[in-house]
């Protein structure tokens, strides 16, 4: 895979962030508006449906649906467990037995003369939703969803595998132009976010599960090793509901691109500190990006601050500022910032755009449009 970008990945610190906790059917919430919740706390749960399976019984004996009766060792209501025997036929002196079996543990849920069919529905589970964060609940919708605020650090990945997951941030002894390795990866990571590096292999994913860590944040990841540790291609689907022992965050693309110095140094800042991290990630319309989220607290008088840190700017190009270039012919070069013209200029493809001047680390003296660069 090519190297790529996508320019404007939020990084920032001393931040508000809200999350919307949403349950998938109407339950019970917990909690109350004005309560202080840790992350790994229950604020809604819900009992959700089993699972239901038709077995399909008139067609495995090869009989008629109306004769299903005849067949039944059971009845609608009946509790039944993984195997046990629903139906069955014996032959003359009880030679050629043949029975049907129910897959799965449940209840008897209907029976059908008309279609020979008997439905077995698995036991309800509870849906428990924690927090994800640790703040302060300012909105409830009744039976619905819980909204919490916090104060902290906000970090956004350009994309992501494996689900939400809490733990101890641990950046690593690695620099952020150097391969995260299995050389870099504790014996005892149980229950880290380990950090570092400007691209990750798969022995030091392999090692980092074997460790316990619950999750890795990097610069980038080359697609065989992406697809050797999900154990298939990644689409353009959502991600996130893998079942993977690990959640893997990625913050600048694809290919062997360096850490950037502003998630660097939010991540540094928080070394050993416990935070929320989620994979997910969906790059079409309605984007969802990998996150990292660091709670610090509100204090009484910001408890009624809601804002979305995902919708706050990265903060404005500056003289002097430090950008790397995300477009063809200066892919990937790190510059300064010489000049920003407020008038827009005509470049060399004949559109007229806003653009900037910089001096890039090689030593050339540029002009790009400012779309083509972010800031780092």
């Amino acid at each position: 895979m090519a190297g790529s970008f996508a320019p404007g990945l939020t990084a920032l610190d001393g931040t508000s962030v809200v999350k919307v906790r949403e349950l998938p059917i109407k339950g019970e919430i917990v909690c109350q508006v004005g309560d202080h919740v840790t992350a790994d706390q229950v604020v809604a749960r819900a009992e959700m449906q089993g699972e239901m399976r038709i077995v399909r019984v008139a067609e495995e004996l090869g009989i008629a649906p109306n004769n299903l009766s005849g067949v039944l060792k059971v009845k609608e209501g009946d509790v039944v467990e993984v195997n046990s025997i629903i139906a069955e036929i014996s032959g003359l002196w009880g030679l050629f037995r043949q029975f049907v079996v129910t897959p799965l543990a449940g209840v008897v849920e209907f029976i059908s003369e008309g279609t020979g069919h008997v439905g077995i529905r698995a036991p309800s589970r509870t849906l428990e939703l924690t927090a994800y964060i640790s703040g302060k609940v300012v909105d409830i919708a009744s039976g619905r969803s819980v909204t919490i605020v916090t104060k902290g650090a906000f970090v956004q990945g350009i994309f992501g595998v494996g689900g939400e997951r809490l733990g101890k941030l641990c950046v690593l002894p690695v620099q952020p132009n150097e391969i995260l390795d299995i050389k870099h990866i504790p014996a005892d990571a149980a229950g880290q976010i380990l950090v570092g590096g400007c691209k990750v292999t798969l022995a030091a994913i392999r090692a980092a599960v074997k460790a316990h860590a619950v999750g890795i944040v990097t610069s980038s990841v080359d697609d065989v090793t992406l697809r050797e540790y999900v154990g298939f291609d990644i689409g353009v689907a959502i991600t996130g509901d893998e079942d993977l022992p690990l959640t893997l965050i990625i913050t600048e693309g694809f290919g062997g691109m360096s850490l950037s110095d502003r998630v660097l140094t939010i991540l540094k800042k928080y070394d050993g500190k416990v935070c929320s991290i989620n994979g997910a990630t969906q790059v079409r319309a309605g984007a969802i990006r990998p996150e990292v989220i660091i709670s610090t607290g509100l204090s009484p008088e910001e408890g009624n601050i809601v804002s979305s840190a995902a919708n706050q700017e990265n903060g404005a190009l500056a003289t002097g500022g430090r950008i790397r270039c995300i477009r063809i012919p200066y892919f990937g070069e790190v510059g300064t910032i010489l000049e920003l013209p407020s008038n827009p200029e005509k470049i060399e493809t004949g559109a007229v755009t806003r653009v900037l001047k910089a001096r890039l680390d090689s030593g050339l003296e540029v002009t790009v449009p400012r779309a083509n660069v972010e800031r780092i």
